[in-house]
């Protein structure tokens, strides 16, 4: 009996509807033949908007772009997109002598010296030279000084500094589209209007306005919030993270850029006085929004708190209200439903986390893709694995609010005192008192390893303002020269780097084809790297791509430094 999936039903649109359609697509154009390919259909009703959040992404973006078979120019072109080499955390905490402290966690952490880690003989030697993202890498100096993330001319994806995009989240996913129906996707526009069980307890039909009844084989939940197949037909429950962070709702505006030519290569988070804003420098505009506690804030009071952030740039502007649904479902896999995207649950966005979690949503399930008789060890195992990111995601984000030292707003106080962390942060808390994060303190990191949490930890200046008091003094014995030894190398190093990196804006204009003269990449660099069904592809012609691991540890981003 041929027990081979035939279909399988998307529904919902945006980012995740479409990165789910995408990456289906291409592991079956890649692994089987065209008979044996599952018919992949997405349905999306035409009278329900997407989420606009989710404009800044992280460094694997690049080569998720890359194995799509998207040309970096078409996507910088039909995204507006941005280079991003960081995150600016402004205001989050104060220092030794109450002056407010701002740093930035840059795709690039960390390195060995003589078999130790730097941010140790940092927190020995360096202390009131420079930050530590400013020792390690030179990403807050470019961002600083709105310096692109590569040389003029330099092939498409060549990195030499870890980087990640910002982009207009509705021109991808309509960019998304129209990759997906030109491959064969079949796109629906209607209206569901009624989600049927069958005896089991499986989606068996969907009931479409126009189209009437769509049978279901399996189903990927990409409704948003309102989580239609996952919360209300199958009754998943939600599990709230109300008790760990504090926000519950985010005001949202689009404004110009102050200096058209100015595009900083970083994206900001500014805290404010009950939650924080976000900054997210397009080509075109600039995304800014503020998340905030609706127990510490009312709407009126957070708008009236926001436009006054904004300053000119928010005169007579009136802010979208969007509610956000904090946590998770329970279980992301039931039956033959996969909840992906908000649909399965949201961290609020601090450091730009939904596309990344999408994307391993959907490359985890296509992993596990069962035939019509769904084993329930592949559903017990996606779901631990999904769990296990929410968790990662979770954690980290709470390590901002736990380790905040401001006392200026009840809603601060609350975030570091009232707030809920799972028992692995808190026992890595009481540990990095006395040494700092080390591999092995992190079970799981998809993003977040050790070196991350190094950075904020220092960033944050704790252990010159009350954690980890002494810690200095129960450091291993380290050589002194070998700090200062360094130190000027990377110096000389970062004064030839700032000299010779063009402006983010003239880089920009150059992938975009704008400049009269382009020096941008070569020919065979800007052809699609993933061909169409039925196709050859094309060669790769991408020179020292790093992969996730080297991206992460920072081999690849820090090779001067």
């Amino acid at each position: 009996m041929d027990n081979r999936l035939r279909k399988i039903t998307i529904v919902g649109g945006g980012t995740a509807g479409w990165m789910t359609a995408l990456n289906l697509d291409m592991m079956f154009s890649r692994t089987s033949a065209p008979k044996d390919r599952p018919h992949i259909c997405l349905i999306e009703s035409p009278n329900i908007a997407t989420v606009g959040v989710g404009e800044a992404t992280v460094p694997r973006m690049p080569r998720m772009i890359r194995e799509a078979g998207i040309s970096e120019r078409d996507f910088f072109r039909e995204t507006n997109a941005s280079f991003k080499l960081g995150v600016k955390f402004c205001n989050w905490n104060k220092d030794a002598k109450g002056n407010r402290i701002d740093y930035v966690n840059p795709f690039a952490h960390g390195q060995m010296m003589h078999g130790l880690e730097a941010a140790e003989y940092f927190l020995r030697f360096g202390n009131g030279d420079r930050d530590f993202t400013q020792s390690i890498s030179p990403h807050d100096h470019l961002g600083r000084l709105c310096k692109g993330a590569r040389q003029l001319g330099q092939p498409e994806f060549e990195q030499r500094f870890g980087y990640a995009y910002h982009l207009d989240a509705v021109k991808f996913a309509g960019m998304l589209t129209k990759i997906c129906t030109k491959r064969g996707v079949e796109h629906i526009q209607d209206e569901v209007q009624s989600v049927e069980l069958d005896e089991q307890g499986n989606v068996s039909h969907l009931m479409l306005e126009r189209k009437g009844r769509h049978d279901i084989e399996m189903v990927v939940d990409c409704t948003g919030f309102r989580g239609l197949i996952i919360n209300k037909a199958l009754g998943e429950p939600f599990v709230e993270y109300s008790d760990y962070l504090p926000n519950d709702r985010a005001l949202a505006l689009q404004i110009e850029h102050p200096d058209p030519e100015k595009i900083e290569s970083l994206t900001r988070s500014t805290a404010l006085g009950a939650g924080w804003t976000w900054r997210v420098p397009l080509y075109n505009r600039v995304g800014t929004g503020y998340v905030f506690s609706s127990a510490h804030r009312t709407d009126d009071q957070a708008a009236d708190e926001y436009l006054e952030w904004l300053g000119d740039s928010g005169k007579g502007a009136t802010p979208r209200v969007i509610p956000l649904r904090i946590g998770r479902v329970r279980n992301a896999w039931v039956k033959n439903c996969v909840a992906i995207g908000l649909s399965g649950g949201f961290i609020e966005p601090l450091e730009s986390t939904a596309i990344h979690m999408i994307d391993h949503a959907v490359r985890w399930f296509a992993e596990h893709l069962p035939t019509r008789d769904i084993d329930p060890s592949l559903r017990a195992r996606y779901n631990r694995q999904v769990n296990k990111l929410n968790e990662e995601v979770l954690d980290f984000i709470c390590l901002h609010y736990r380790l905040g030292n401001r006392t200026d707003d009840q809603y601060w106080i609350d975030a570091r005192t009232e707030m809920k962390i799972s028992d692995r942060l808190a026992e890595n808390l009481d540990l990095w008192q006395h040494r700092l994060p080390m591999d092995h303190d992190i079970e799981f990191a998809t993003l977040f390893d050790y070196r991350v949490y190094q950075t904020v930890l220092l960033g944050k200046q704790v252990y010159d303002t009350g954690y980890g008091t002494g810690i200095r003094d129960r450091l291993r014995p380290l050589k002194k020269p070998i700090w200062f030894q360094w130190k000027k190398g990377a110096q000389a190093d970062l004064a030839q780097i700032i000299k010779t990196m063009p402006d983010h804006k003239t880089l920009l204009r150059d992938i975009r084809g704008e400049l009269k003269q382009p020096a941008f990449g070569m020919g065979a660099a800007m052809k699609p790297t993933v061909a169409m069904p039925g196709e050859s592809p094309a060669p790769l012609a991408i020179l020292n791509m790093p992969n996730l691991a080297e991206i992460q540890s920072g081999e690849k981003d820090l090779q001067l430094f």
